[in-house]
């Protein structure tokens, strides 16, 4: 990380606090604590994933609506549901999966598979 700020990086954070709550608070704490404590984790997970992945998943998806004509997800959208997007089905059907796992990626890598 750059000037302005320093160690630690707000990946670092993420990591210390997810890693405390796994080590330290969900072994000792059962019902709705440990429910909540589980979700906790699971999103922080999530947000280190998104931080990692998260730039070249923004490149990607960015070059895979520019090569299918459109500026957004709503616009792909309203294309789809229009009839109107000029692309075979199977590379629609391509470009959708892999928008799908990068997602996917981020949410939950075990879904992935």
């Amino acid at each position: 990380m750059s000037a302005p700020h320093d160690r630690p990086t707000a990946a670092e954070l993420i990591e210390a606090v997810r890693e405390w709550l796994e080590r330290d608070v969900q072994p000792n704490v059962d019902g709705r604590l440990r429910y909540h404590s589980r979700v906790a984790i699971n999103v922080l997970s999530m947000v280190e994933r998104e931080l990692e992945f998260g730039g070249e998943h923004d490149r990607r998806h960015a070059e895979r609506l520019a090569a299918l004509g459109v500026a957004d997800d709503g616009e792909l959208a309203a294309a789809i549901r229009a009839g109107t997007l000029d692309v075979e089905p199977d590379e629609l059907r391509r470009v959708l999966r892999e928008m799908t796992l990068d997602k996917l990626t981020v949410a939950n890598p075990r879904y992935v598979g």
